[in-house]
């Protein structure tokens, strides 16, 4: 009975000091004492709280602490970048002004080509500090065509600017700012690849014209590869976030919670080739593509990418049963080598795979690109290739890239002699043959037609495949390079052509 009491009286201190007792399982026969979180709390406000709002509230409070830190490092460097400039645009008449009927009756007005038009745009952009002065970076197409360029912080203070150096493969344009910069805020550069799915992503800048807008989200997807609005050229390694971005956004950063930039917000999705509408799919260009460039853009005005001149393919079951090459060999196997550049001069071949780059492998198509992309153009580089299944290494001096536009309509360094009658041609590969529905890789195909050119004239065009040269079988390039050089200036020539699944005699004079 002592024995008892005496529990009872233990019982009785702990129940009053605010422990509680609850059996929680009872496998072992044991209790469990668990201790609230708020013991001195009233019974009122014990009714009405869960056990752990106070840790809730902590991180809600951490977490808005964080992104406020974030904005805080971040925001203040960030501008708002207006454009002024001039544009050329195509009369809208020009299609009725080129009628016959219209010209015989009222004649051709004068100016009548392209009209000049002046446009006004606003963009973002953020400071950075670099060898000690502050430039501005943004996307190159926000100041294409910009005849003035007035930056403004989110102070008010404004500034004149220039471009200083641009680039249209990566779309991003440096700025130097005219006057005393003494007082604008600098931001700093991430590392992008570290940027992981999930985490917080923070786009600020001037959507709209409304300046110093701030959005939230997360890193939706890395490393993506899309094709650029304009239809010239892809954008690669892009960072996708759901953080809304609108027009106004662009050049302006992307914020990780620690407060540094790990992307330029350069493009929206809308709608899809289908015409569906596309909500919260935003992408901004890695800031690790841009890091590395910086010199260059700063010290040349522009990027001196690395050239190798040739097209190229993943290996495929397809390309490999082409080649008679081994589907699971790794690396990138050469289909075309443009003449004249940096490939044929060192000798690659159609039909070789490269498997390094220096000291890095290649182990698909894109890591070609990544590492020849990286390297500046007068770089000499050893490549390791495959040839006929012996390993081969070539020293290539890298020529310069061609842009994005000039690379539309790019047959390389093809000498005036090789061109006939207005024709440029290049040899029939494998992957050629397939797509134009060829069963041998037999005569050449057109690569361009000179504008104005007899072959013009005469109605051949590009993709067109010749056969014959007056009924005289062209097995290959070598063949119609041998066979035009004999050709006299003057005469008709007759070209049998196939296209689009059918055989055509086309006089060419």
């Amino acid at each position: 009975m002592r024995r008892i009491a005496l529990i009872g009286v233990v019982l009785a201190i702990l129940v009053g000091t605010g422990l509680t007792i609850a059996r929680i399982g009872q496998s072992d026969g044991q209790l469990v004492v668990q201790m609230p979180v708020a013991s001195a709390q009233s019974e009122a406000s014990a009714e009405t709280s869960p056990p752990n709002t106070n840790v809730q509230t902590a991180i809600t409070d951490s977490g808005q602490s964080a992104i406020k830190a974030a904005i805080a490092a971040v925001g203040p460097a960030v501008v708002r970048v207006d454009v002024s400039g001039t544009v050329s645009v195509n009369n809208p008449f020009s299609e009725m002004l080129d009628n016959p009927f219209f010209e015989r009756f009222f004649g051709r007005p004068q100016g009548d080509e392209l009209q000049e038009r002046q446009t006004n745009s606003v963009g973002s952009g953020f400071v950075i500090l670099f060898e000690n002065e502050k430039f501005v970076i943004t996307n190159q197409h926000v100041v294409a065509n910009a005849d003035n360029i007035e930056v403004t912080d989110v102070d008010g203070n404004s500034w004149e600017a220039s471009v200083l150096g641009s680039d249209d493969v990566l779309d991003v344009a440096i700025l130097r700012l005219i006057g005393d910069t003494n007082s604008l805020p600098t931001a700093t550069l991430g590392d992008s690849d570290t940027v992981e799915l999930g985490d917080w992503a923070i786009a600020i800048g001037s959507p709209l014209g409304l300046s110093y807008t701030v959005t939230m989200g997360i890193i939706s997807a890395t490393d993506r590869d899309i094709d650029k609005p304009s239809g010239i050229g892809q954008f690669d390694n892009l960072i996708q976030t759901d953080a809304a971005i609108n027009p106004g956004n662009s050049g302006g950063p992307l914020v990780n919670a620690h407060g540094e930039v790990i992307g330029i917000n350069t493009m929206i999705a809308r709608s899809s080739a289908s015409g569906i509408s596309i909500e919260g799919i935003n992408f901004a260009i890695a800031i690790n593509s841009i890091a590395g460039f910086l010199p260059q853009l700063v010290e040349a005005g522009e990027i001196q990418r690395g050239w190798l001149g040739v097209q190229h393919a993943e290996i495929t079951l397809e390309s490999a049963d082409a080649y008679g090459i081994d589907p699971t060999q790794s690396g990138t196997i050469i289909v075309f080598v443009f003449p004249g550049d940096p490939a044929d001069i060192a000798g690659l071949q159609e039909g070789d795979i490269i498997i390094q780059v220096g000291d890095v492998p290649v182990l698909v198509s894109d890591d070609l690109n990544r590492e020849v992309g990286a390297l500046p153009a007068g770089t000499a580089v050893d490549f390791v290739i495959l040839r006929d299944g012996e390993e081969l290494t070539l020293s290539v001096t890298l020529g310069l890239r061609p842009s994005e536009e000039e690379l539309l309509t790019y047959q390389g360094q093809v000498p005036e002699s090789d061109r006939f009658r207005g024709i440029t041609a290049r040899s029939i590969t494998g992957i050629i043959a397939r797509q134009l529905g060829l069963n041998s890789t037999d005569g050449v195909v057109i690569m361009d037609v000179e504008s104005g050119s007899r072959a013009e004239t005469a109605g051949l065009s590009e993709g067109d495949v010749i056969l014959e040269i007056d009924h005289v079988a062209v097995a290959s390039l070598e063949d119609w390079n041998a066979m035009t050089s004999e050709i006299s200036e003057d005469g008709t020539v007759t070209l049998t052509v196939y296209r689009n699944g059918q055989l055509r005699f086309i006089d060419v004079e």
